[in-house]
Order: structure tokens, then sequence, then C-alpha cells
């Protein structure tokens, strides 16, 4: 059997049933990849302040898998307030927790590799197009999803090339 390989997975903590079903399909197709999710809360509980444990976990995986769910949701609000670009926002707007960027940031400056999720509501941050050289993927909605073998191959390859050069 093929040795388990850590990567880093940023998810929030309390999902929705919906989201907690995508996040399942997500680890399966990890764990279907010999990959082990590593976690701040989940598989590792800080010794340091978090963001010290993020980067100490982050340091010791060989990839990042980056899930963008719904964390906050306004229907109106102020874009940019007290600048010239001021903007009364009407049309609601979905967040995602503010760990997904600093995350993902972590991550990509430690030259991990990144397999960037989300739910199509969430588009701002890491998951706003053209941030990363990266296309980011739609959240998937089934475990039998062709696309999805496709998309971990390509991630995976370049997941084990790191961990083989390592």
């Amino acid at each position: 059997m093929p040795e388990t390989i850590p990567v880093f997975v940023s998810c929030p903590s309390e999902l929705n049933p919906g989201q907690e079903e995508a996040r399942k399909i997500i680890l399966y197709h990890l764990e279907q990849n010999h990959l082990e999710a590593r976690a701040l809360g989940r598989s590792g509980y800080p010794v340091n302040l978090p963001l010290t444990e993020v980067c100490r976990i982050a340091r010791r995986c060989f990839g990042g898998v980056i899930l963008g769910f719904e964390q906050f949701h306004s229907n109106s609000g102020v874009e940019k307030p007290g600048t010239k670009s001021e903007k009364r926002v009407r049309e609601g707007r979905s967040f995602p927790t503010p760990w997904n960027d600093m995350e993902a940031a972590i991550l990509y400056a430690l030259k991990k590799p990144l397999l960037i999720f989300h739910e199509p509501q969430v588009n701002s941050g890491i998951f706003e197009y053209g941030v990363v050289d990266r296309f980011t993927q739609p959240m998937p909605v089934s475990i039998n999803d062709p696309s999805l073998g496709d998309i971990f191959e390509k991630w995976v390859a370049e997941v084990r090339q790191i961990y083989n050069a390592d």
C-alpha cells in the first residue's frame, strides 16, 4: 500500500448539511489518492497561536486544498466606504471564512500545489477569477462526478512530485 502523503485542507469548522456532504466528497477523493487531510482544529490542535500553528502544519504538507464555503451573507452594505469608489450594495453578497485567504496565501508562499473549490456564490479573495495561476473548481455535488477524477489526477501528480523530491 502506498505511503499516505499529508495535504493541508482549508475548511471552516462549522458547515451546513450540504456543505458537509461536499467536504466528505473531497475527503473521499483525498483518501482514494492516499492523501491525508491535515487542518487546524480537525487533525491538529494549537499549542501556539492559531496562525503560527497553521504555518507549522502547512510546512509539513505537500499540497493544499481550499474549500470556499459560504460563511457570511449580507443583503446590503457599503463597498469601499469613504472613498471615491464608494458604492451602496443592494444585492446579496456571500463570503467565505477569512481563514481560506490566509491559509491559501501561506500555502502559495510555501510553493505548495493548490486545489481550490468554492460554492458558486463565493467569489471573493482567493476565489476571485485570476487571483492565482489556477482555475477554481465548483464545489462537488456527487461523489461520482467524472470531472473530479481528472481534477484530482493532475493535482495529485504535482503533490507526489514535490513529495518524492523532498
